[in-house]
Parts: structure tokens; C-alpha cells; sequence
């Protein structure tokens, strides 16, 4: 990188300061070049370790986030077959928003040379989060319902269940501190498309929320959350109801 030394230039230049002082003072300080000599390769020699250490720490600093993440993104299709393509998705988001931005410029060659390892670090800081077992959450839809209502009631919020008629794509209509939120629930076994989004948007408008969210055991599809992004729909896991907050939403 530009303005940055290599590992060449600096045992070159480390070379060229210190041989000289060498043969003029000799072995002693002949020595002293060896160990400076030898400081920088092993330094040099440990720069990958180091970068790796720094990626797991940022990843553990996620690691719930992760773990959530994962579990929603990844699901069984007909055949029993593991589709895994949000969860892949999401790591690459994860390490090009979060990881590389905190490792900054000075560090973006071993960014490019370690993202295998990278990402391999993200899934298991991810995997090594223990969550509450998936069977927790009803099947049934109607209970789903229920099951996330309550865990908004248990977070503080006065929620309530809409009638099952005419409720305008709004399932639960939860307060807090003078905050209403609508929800819209889907207990499914594959990703959550956009008409779960469009809907959610327009009961937010129809029950004057300030905000929308979608809740979902499962993931959502690419086009979903390119839809919240413009919409400013909450996309979330049952998991996330206990703690959202609508004033850092």
C-alpha cells in the first residue's frame, strides 16, 4: 500500500542502518542488528495472527446478532435439503459493513488475502451462541400470534391481537411509551417475501404506527429486505422482540 513499508523494505532498510554500526562497534553490535532483524520478520511472521484476533473480537461482539441471524437465514426446503444462501449473504454483509470498516485501510490487503478465514470466523463465533430451541415458538398461526404478543407484553408493551377480520395486514398492535408498533407475524418454513413487507407498510399507515415491523421464525427473501430498507419496515426474529427499542429503531 501506498505510504506503508513492506516487510522487505523495512529488513533492508534495518540492514543497512545496522551493519555498518556492526562493523564499527562489532559484535555486540552485530547483535543488536540480528535481534532487530529478527523483530521485524517475526512481526511481520505474526501480522495474520493477529488480524485473525481482531476479526474474532469484533464477531463476538455480534455474536447473538449472529447467532440470530443465522438461525432465521437458513431453513429445510421440501426435499430436507439445507438452504443456506441468506445466511451466506448475511456474513458477507456482515464482514464489508461491520468487520472492514473497523479494520480500516491499513489492514486491507490481509482483508482481501484472509476472507475465507474470515468468514469461517463469523460462522463460528455464530454457531458457538446457544439460543432458546426454535420448538418454543407455535406452529400454528394463530398461535404464533399469540406467542409473539405476549413476548411483547413480557418486553413492556401493552400489545394486543387485531380482529381476524379487517385488520389490513396488521396481526398485533403493540404501545410503549407512547410508541405504537404494528406487527405483522408469519410462522413459515421458507424465507419471508415482499408482499409481507408491502402489507406491513400499508397497515402502519391504516392503524397510525410509527413503526412497522414483520416477525418471522424464518428468514427474508433478497427483494424483502430491499423493500424495508426503502419502507423503513423492521425485519425480525421472534427472538428480537425482547428487545426492541422503536427510539434507536
Amino acid at each position: 500500500m501506498p505510504g506503508k513499508p513492506s516487510p522487505v523494505a523495512r529488513l533492508f532498510w534495518t540492514a543497512v542502518i545496522g551493519c555498518p554500526f556492526g562493523l564499527w562497534y562489532g559484535a555486540p553490535a552485530l547483535a543488536a542488528t540480528g535481534l532487530a532483524l529478527a523483530c521485524v520478520l517475526l512481526r511481520h511472521l505474526g501480522r495474520p495472527r493477529r488480524f485473525r484476533a481482531r476479526v474474532r473480537r469484533i464477531a463476538r461482539a455480534h455474536g447473538e446478532t449472529l447467532a440470530l441471524r443465522r438461525r432465521q437465514e437458513r431453513f429445510r426446503d421440501a426435499y430436507g435439503n439445507w438452504i443456506t444462501d441468506g445466511w451466506l449473504r448475511e456474513r458477507d454483509y456482515f464482514l464489508d459493513r461491520t468487520v472492514i470498516p473497523q479494520i480500516g485501510a491499513r489492514d486491507a490487503d490481509l482483508a482481501v488475502a484472509e476472507r475465507e478465514r474470515m468468514l469461517a470466523i463469523v460462522e463460528a463465533e455464530a454457531a458457538a451462541i446457544a439460543l432458546p430451541e426454535e420448538d418454543d415458538a407455535p406452529v400454528d398461526g394463530l398461535d404464533y400470534e399469540r406467542y409473539c404478543a405476549e413476548r411483547l407484553a413480557r418486553a413492556g408493551w401493552r400489545a394486543h391481537r387485531t380482529p381476524a377480520s379487517g385488520d389490513q395486514g396488521a396481526d398485533i398492535v403493540a404501545i410503549r411509551d407512547g410508541r405504537r408498533l404494528i406487527v405483522q407475524c408469519k410462522r413459515l418454513t421458507k424465507p419471508v417475501g415482499n408482499a409481507a413487507v408491502q402489507e406491513a407498510a400499508a397497515a402502519q399507515r391504516y392503524w397510525a404506527g410509527d413503526r412497522a415491523a414483520v416477525v418471522s421464525n424464518a428468514g427474508f427473501t433478497p427483494a424483502a429486505r430491499r423493500l424495508a430498507a426503502a419502507t423503513g419496515v423492521l425485519l425480525l426474529h421472534h427472538d428480537g422482540l425482547d428487545a426492541i427499542d422503536l427510539a434507536e429503531a
